[in-house]
């Protein structure tokens, strides 16, 4: 389990982030100040850092270099929106800068790319009933091969991968179908549908009345 450390002296956002981060199976610890960080990543390790950057005692700009000596991959979260922020945050080494108020779906994306780069991830994933070889595109439930559109198959892994993640339409079509796509939301209903049935998901996928689909994984 990928271990991320939220470095956020709002106690509300930083229980956001506790939250759905939990909920997208990470391990979380915080800090509420750049002091409290900076004793915690000289004492354990975390796979990433999600870094505020007006912090009482040492701010996030200030961090990133102990971040870096500690090989901590940094996404900078923060209200700090001019260019001039941004660019200075990404110089300095971060992976990623995002805005508040930020889409939690689209954090988590983040999250999970930068942490591919840094390490490319499970190689199989086994979940619900259903086997995914990422690296042969190769899907099997329960031990039986199943072949999937490339839609289908990505659109699969936006639910294997976030699990228990509720996603509106719009952000499937975005995640999965892209900015360059202008069809209808019924495609995703459509989709949805086929995977219920190939992937034996009839009560797993569930339907969020009047906002979309999440796939529902148990402890």
């Amino acid at each position: 389990m990928k271990r991320i450390l939220i470095v956020e002296d709002d106690l509300a956002i930083r229980e956001l982030l506790e939250m759905n981060l939990t909920v997208a199976g990470y391990d979380t610890d915080s800090a509420v100040d750049g002091k409290e960080a900076l004793h915690k990543i000289a004492s354990q390790s975390y796979d990433l850092a999600l870094l505020d950057i007006m912090l009482p005692k040492t701010d996030g700009f200030e961090l990133m270099p102990h971040m870096k000596q500690a090989d901590i991959p940094v996404i900078y979260v923060s209200a700090k929106s001019g260019e001039a922020d941004r660019v200075r945050g990404l110089r300095l080494g971060a992976e990623d800068y995002l805005v508040k108020p930020f889409s939690v779906l689209e954090l988590l994306v983040r999250i999970e790319k930068v942490l591919k780069r840094r390490d490319p991830g499970e190689a199989v994933i086994e979940r619900c009933g259903v086997r995914v070889v990422k690296k042969e595109r190769s899907v099997f439930v329960d031990g039986e091969r199943v072949e999937l559109k490339p839609m289908e198959y990505a659109l699969m892994l936006m639910f294997l991968e976030h699990p228990n993640i509720v996603f509106s339409r719009e952000q499937l079509l975005h995640e999965v179908w892209g900015d360059s796509y202008f069809g209808e939301t019924r495609t995703v209903d459509n989709h949805v549908s086929i995977l219920r049935k190939k992937l034996r998901w009839g009560n797993r996928i569930v339907t969020i009345h009047r906002v979309g689909y999440k796939l529902e994984v148990g402890d």
